[in-house]
């Protein structure tokens, strides 16, 4: 008797075989991940790929089964493929240690799949796999747990409603006076550390999204002070490369920037005094020698675990500098548009983010904690259970299922809850798309053309204007192009009409957003590039230009409503309009960041 001969008497022969010829992108090696790894194995599905940035790490062992202890530090995806295939040799897994926002997954990959299944740890991804999905018309299973509760649903293109459907609760911020001039906590250094400093010197300051930047007549003036402190340091980058870069950042941020914060004696009346740290103490430091790419596995469990000194901190924070500068100018060769993000998962940004959290705590007094602390904050990271993880992974594996026997109406939003008084599982059926969502209402298109004789001005009258029934779009209005934040076009702006893609930096695998104001109706439209040197000013426009469908405007807050003076009572002596109703706010999440959804009983 085969392994499927169990499996095909449940699914019918004809089920089982499309589950075997399926194929599976699983995005997410985690702890839902890892319990879903091992279903599909087990449970027909033959093709499969899997991809997560993440390496294992000493807290995943708990419940990352697939995982052991010599696997600390090594790729997650590629351990879980090599552990997976023990449970069952004959099964096809492709492993991709990368981050599924690379140019590289593009729309066709995506394309190639018959089903998408997140088990991912963050939020941003998560918007980036739903936005693909839509975009290559391919089903997704979303998921996620926190603690004992879990949520499984499914995404089908104009059918449910998308991961953007519902507007996520606006993430906790922090005044900039707190962070940037008086923390008094370990999370005001480390927000400091992830949403300005490393911001400034490697990415992008306007993504400060944890740091409130709201300007009051009480704190202007010092605002004003703060933006020419990041305009200073921002003007040291023409020593980026040189030995005495990291000397001159230290300096700055260290020793002048407080200094600076003495000087405001009202500040101090009720705090204790900031110890800034000079150059002489920095190069004394540096005489402690330390390995930043140390990774032996001993070590690194020690090493995340160890409060350490400022001489080490020091020391860290001059490595790490460099390696990233290394890192930023290689990529600015490449795009000089290049910059980083913060991400939990590299060891050097982490490492970097943990030293000078640690030397501004070390400076106001504050509390210093240790790297793995340090990376449960700044990433947002909420345990799991391994339970959990496995009963939400079952749910997709069932889900999957329906997907391929065509029976999408008999899947359901299931929230597994944690309440002995009511049935664990809690069923809705699932939503209908949000007229409002300015993501899954968007249009989606995929255009080949030959980016070094394309011009904007073509992509304007040949496909946007041009009649539906002439293989244009048929757009008719005020029109702007865009590319992610950069406008290329619109009607008080077409310098660059004439340019060509290549000219303006539009590539093979980028996103135009299209936006078309008619008469008070919005229309949002995605075009993705696909770059083919054998057009000359020819093009091939993929997807149903019928579809096209404006977005409401978003709704208007509801005002706040009067308080009534007249109190009913009940018969029973209870004031109604005290009358409490329990709301549960559950945070659905994998093993990090927050991933939210509500419950109400």
């Amino acid at each position: 008797m085969d392994r499927l001969s169990n499996l095909r008497q449940v699914l019918g022969k004809k089920l089982l075989e499309k589950v075997e010829n399926s194929k599976i992108l699983m995005v997410g090696s985690g702890g839902i991940g890892c319990e879903l790894l091992k279903n599909l194995v087990m449970s027909g599905f033959k093709n499969i790929e899997i991809i997560d940035l993440d390496t294992i790490d000493l807290s995943n062992l708990n419940r990352q089964f697939l995982f052991q202890r010599q696997h600390i530090g090594k790729s997650k995806s590629k351990v879980a493929r090599k552990s997976a295939l023990e449970f069952n040799p004959n099964v096809n897994i492709v492993a991709h240690h990368a981050n599924i926002k690379d140019p590289q997954f593009n729309i066709k990959w995506f394309k190639s799949f018959d089903i998408v299944m997140n088990a991912l740890d963050n939020l941003d991804a998560r918007r980036h796999v739903n936005t693909m999905c839509l975009a290559a018309n391919v089903p997704l299973i979303e998921s996620g747990t926190s603690g004992y509760l879990g949520q499984a649903t499914v995404i089908e293109k104009n059918v449910t409603e998308c991961f953007e459907c519902q507007p996520k609760p606006t993430p906790k911020t922090f005044p900039i006076c707190t962070i940037r001039s008086t923390p008094s906590a370990p999370i005001h250094c480390i927000v400091w550390a992830k949403n300005y400093l490393f911001a400034e010197l490697f990415g992008k300051s306007e993504d400060n999204d944890e740091i409130d930047e709201e300007v009051t007549e009480e704190n202007n003036k010092e605002i004003e002070n703060l933006k020419k402190e990041s305009q200073a340091l921002k003007e040291l980058y023409q020593y980026a490369g040189t030995p005495e870069y990291s000397e001159k950042v230290f300096d700055k941020v260290f020793n002048q920037d407080i200094n600076r914060l003495l000087k405001m004696e009202n500040l101090w009346k009720t705090r204790t005094k900031p110890t800034p740290i000079n150059t002489e103490q920095y190069k004394k430091a540096l005489e402690i020698n330390m390995d930043v790419d140390e990774d032996k596995n001993d070590s690194k469990i020690k090493d995340d675990q160890k409060i350490y000194s400022i001489e080490e901190n020091i020391n860290m924070f001059k490595e790490c500098l460099e390696l990233l500068v290394q890192r930023q100018l290689k990529g600015k060769k490449i795009d000089p548009e290049f910059s980083m993000s913060f991400e939990k998962d590299d060891d050097i940004i982490m490492k970097f983010v943990a030293a000078t959290a640690n030397i501004r705590a070390h400076i106001f007094s504050i509390e210093q904690l240790n790297r793995f602390k340090i990376k449960e904050i700044a990433g947002n990271i909420i345990a799991s259970i391994a339970t959990t993880n496995a009963i939400i992974s079952g749910i997709i594996i069932m889900d999957a299922y329906k997907i391929l026997n065509n029976q999408l109406e008999e899947c359901n939003t299931i929230y597994l809850t944690h309440d002995s008084s009511s049935n664990v599982f809690v069923k809705e059926f699932l939503a209908k798309p949000n007229p409002r969502c300015a993501v899954c209402r968007k249009s989606y298109f995929v255009l080949t053309i030959n980016i070094e004789k394309f011009t904007l001005n073509d992509l304007l009258n040949k496909v946007l204007i041009k009649p539906k029934d002439n293989n244009g779009l048929g757009l008719n209005g005020d029109i702007t192009i865009c590319e992610d934040q950069r406008i290329l076009y619109d009607f008080d702006f077409d310098d660059k009409l004439n340019d060509t893609f290549s000219k303006v930096k539009i590539e093979d695998g980028k996103y135009l957003n299209i936006t078309c104001d008619d008469d008070d109706k919005m229309y949002n439209i995605m075009i993705y590039i696909i770059n083919d040197s054998s057009l000359d000013k020819d093009f091939i426009l993929e997807g149903d230009s019928t579809s096209i469908s404006y977005i409401l405007p978003p709704e208007p807050e509801p005002e706040p409503e009067p308080e009534k003076t007249n109190k009913r009572k009940h018969s029973d002596g209870d004031d109604a309009n005290n009358k409490k109703h329990k709301v549960i706010t559950v945070d659905i999440v994998d093993d990090d960041d927050k991933v939210e959804t509500v419950l109400l009983d």
